[in-house]
């Protein structure tokens, strides 16, 4: 078969997606009922990536695309913090949240999420390059991604969690979430890839999000919320994938949580972590 052949039929499969997920994402964040029980956490922000603004969760508004069903709106419904700042922003790279997103938190915020890391990877690039390219270009480019988080990763967290706590409430708790696995553990049509491709992909994760963990450890009040057991069974490729494929028709939201992804992934493993923390008043 020639190379042009393979990559055409590769294309197809990849940007393929279901008319009943597409049409889902209008009413992602609806469902959700706020608690009447008011929180005990004076303040609450959230900071991170596309993954913690929640794009693919439902309609995001801005640049930034921050949606109504993202994980800090769902917890901050039901808890109500005296303050609430939604600073995640798509497409940001630690350095940005440092920069841009830390500015707009109050000092006395005593409780913070962070999703951040896949940008600085080039975790995109490397998606693309699965979906689009051979088999080797692929393998290839998570290795370098995985050079990547190694060298570069630990010094830039470490820069942040103390950006973050010189910022907020002395004693305040960070919760900082990993990534989960993308795919179930096997080939599938969505997206094309091969057995080597799907297992490659997601042990870089199950890499990323060891160095996301390992780097909390060092901090008395920054802890790890691991969101793989929550989305196990979730992937696509699964009967009931928490994650958007790629597709033609919505290529912001590809690769990332659906709004159940968002609710039943990402809020409880988030929600857990925060829970049974004596906040400062």
């Amino acid at each position: 078969m020639s190379r042009p052949l393979i990559w055409r039929r590769r294309l197809a499969a990849a940007f393929v997606c279901p008319l009943a997920l597409c049409l889902g994402l209008a009413t992602a964040a609806s469902a959700h009922t706020p608690s009447p029980s008011p929180s005990s956490v004076p303040g609450y922000a959230a900071l991170g990536d596309s993954v913690a603004s929640g794009t693919g969760a439902g309609p995001g508004s801005g640049d930034c695309r921050r949606s109504p069903g993202a994980y800090p709106v769902l917890w901050a419904g039901s808890h109500r913090p005296a303050q609430f700042a939604f600073a995640a922003c798509s497409g940001a790279k630690i350095p940005d949240v440092t920069a841009r997103q830390l500015p707009a938190v109050p000092p006395d915020t005593t409780l913070v999420s962070i999703t951040v890391g896949a940008n600085d990877v080039g975790f995109v690039d490397v998606l693309t390059t699965c979906v689009l390219g051979g088999e080797d270009a692929c393998l290839d480019g998570i290795a370098r991604a995985e050079q990547v988080m190694d060298r570069d990763l630990p010094g830039a967290y470490q820069q942040l969690y103390r950006a973050v706590g010189a910022r907020t409430a002395p004693g305040a708790r960070v919760v900082v979430t990993g990534y989960p696995h993308l795919y179930a553990d096997r080939a599938c049509l969505t997206g094309g890839l091969t057995q080597r491709e799907v297992t490659a992909l997601n042990a870089a994760v199950d890499h990323l999000d060891r160095v996301i963990e390992d780097q909390t450890r060092t901090h008395r009040d920054v802890v790890f919320a691991d969101v793989r057991p929550r989305f196990a069974g979730h992937g696509l490729c699964s009967p009931d994938p928490w994650i958007h494929p790629p597709s033609l028709l919505a290529l912001s939201v590809s690769f990332h949580p659906t709004a159940e992804g968002q609710r039943h992934g990402y809020l409880p493993a988030f929600a857990s972590a925060a829970a049974g923390h004596r906040f400062p008043q």
